[in-house]
């Protein structure tokens, strides 16, 4: 990357006080950018989706894996609650979504329980695991809660054959029949397949681990018994693990890393957080593939405003990448993210991929329940890690006094609400969105890697009225 005319800035910046300059490009399509990632996390998509008990779990894992992207687990979850995720996510389809079944005797109250945990809003009746209704919210509509799925399914089934070319199964579809259930030869229920999902299918690859599984990441953090914890971890089979603290500039930090490294010397280990050259030097000399860089941006966290401490996320990745790149490793922009610009931006600035958190909480696939404000807006409960919401999490086991000393000193918002975008309600909505700017940034760049991308990006600097000027006067982006 370089900055427009020479131009060295005096100040460090974030996302909003710089743009990108399109220069002479060979590159003419969005689909001849290749997005993979060589840091080792094996994804196909720079998108990583943070460890926030309010983001990460088994649905957004599956969902994200399988457009190529990667999901960390909270460390503040259970081992061998991990253990059950990690072996569900590995025997999840690469192409078709998971379906929610339920048995034709079931209510129409166990399906409205069950409609907004997938983004395609649909259960499938089953019976010997075989498909033989669907059930929406519109058949739902002005029913008993107590009727049985039988008196409301839809009977007029669109079945399609496992292994069919995603071009013709979207064929197949159409407005009336938008998804439908996929079988095995015997007619055994698979998956099911949106006229949406066929599309996708075409235009991403999932992040699959040797064996052809879908990949998922795990976090710890740096006390307690780090290493008996990591070796549980790296047992389930977890892709990658992330070692993680606020402050990942510290003795115990580097002891943590020192100590994982050595159980699982293939397994690529990620650290943070840091915001300097000399943190990531550290980090990557006590064992660290690729360090998180990032103390403060995120849209749940009050560090700065408690502390006083962080860095501008621009040029907090672009010095970090710069020491990494150095030594042969690599950096996650964590954080700051809140539009498709900004994830191509930290690219530029030589991320190898970008961790997101609290954009993707308002999503269908976040763990949280789906709730509606007093307008009917949906919703979903979102917080921060350091919000004495999550400290409570993690103390659980410790003794009352010890868990109302660390409960004092918090240091993110507890309870957010994060709206879900009625446009791009489903995360893999956002992830279209994400993946079309970036894709579209490189053109512009004349790249068609990441790696090239952060190579001839040329970047200049901004007012804050000159932000304003790209913004557009609708609502969204």
């Amino acid at each position: 990357m370089e900055f427009l005319n020479g131009l060295r800035p005096s100040h460090d910046l974030t996302y909003d006080d710089v743009f990108m300059v399109p220069r002479a490009s060979d590159v003419s399509s969005r689909f001849d950018v290749q997005l993979d990632t060589d840091d080792g996390s094996g994804t196909t998509i720079p998108l990583i989706v943070a460890n926030m008990t309010a983001v990460a779990g088994r649905r957004m894992a599956e969902t994200v894996a399988r457009r190529g992207g990667l999901t960390v687990l909270p460390q503040d979850i259970p081992t061998d609650v991990v253990a059950d995720v990690v072996n569900w996510v590995k025997a999840r389809d690469l192409r078709y979504e998971t379906p929610i079944t339920l048995g034709p005797d079931r209510t129409v109250g166990d399906a409205l329980s069950l409609l907004p945990k997938r983004a395609y809003g649909a259960v499938i009746v089953v019976q010997h695991g075989r498909p033989i209704g669907v059930v929406t919210d519109r058949d739902c509509a002005g029913a008993d809660r107590f009727a049985a799925l039988s008196t409301v399914m839809s009977t007029r089934l669109l079945t399609l054959p496992a292994g069919m070319a995603a071009r013709d199964a979207f064929d197949l579809l159409d407005e009336r029949h938008r998804l439908a259930p996929v079988v095995a030869p015997d007619g055994l229920l698979v998956g099911v397949l949106t006229r949406i999902g066929a599309l996708r299918n075409t235009l991403y690859q999932p992040a699959v681990d040797g064996r052809g599984r879908l990949r998922i990441a795990a976090a710890v953090g740096v006390n307690g018994d780090v290493a008996g914890k990591a070796a549980q971890l790296f047992a389930a089979g977890i892709d990658l693990l992330v070692v993680d603290t606020a402050h990942g500039h510290q003795r115990r930090m580097l002891d943590a890393l020192k100590a994982v490294r050595e159980l699982a010397p293939t397994v690529p280990v990620a650290a943070g957080n840091v915001v300097s050259a000399d943190g990531t030097r550290e980090l990557i000399e006590a064992g660290a593939d690729i360090v998180k860089v990032g103390v403060g941006p995120g849209a749940m966290c009050t560090t700065r405003m408690m502390t006083g401490v962080g860095r501008p996320q621009f040029s907090a990745v672009l010095e970090c990448a710069a020491a990494a790149r150095e030594l042969g490793r690599h950096v996650w922009a964590d954080g700051g993210v809140r539009y498709p610009r900004d994830v191509a931006l930290a690219l530029a600035a030589g991320a190898s991929a970008v961790m997101i958190g609290s954009w993707f909480a308002g999503t269908y696939e976040s763990p949280g329940d789906l709730q509606l404000d007093a307008d009917g807006r949906a919703y979903k409960d979102s917080f921060g890690m350091a919000s004495a919401r999550a400290v409570a999490n993690r103390t659980s086991n410790e003794t009352p006094f010890d868990r109302a000393r660390k409960g004092l000193f918090e240091e993110g918002i507890s309870s957010g609400r994060m709206y879900l975008d009625p446009a791009r309600p489903g995360v893999e909505d956002l992830i279209d969105a994400v993946v079309a700017g970036v894709r579209s940034s490189f053109t512009y760049a004349g790249a068609s890697t990441i790696s090239e991308f952060a190579e001839r990006a040329v970047v200049g600097l901004q007012s804050a009225a000159g932000y304003a000027e790209g913004r557009p006067l609708h609502t969204g982006w």
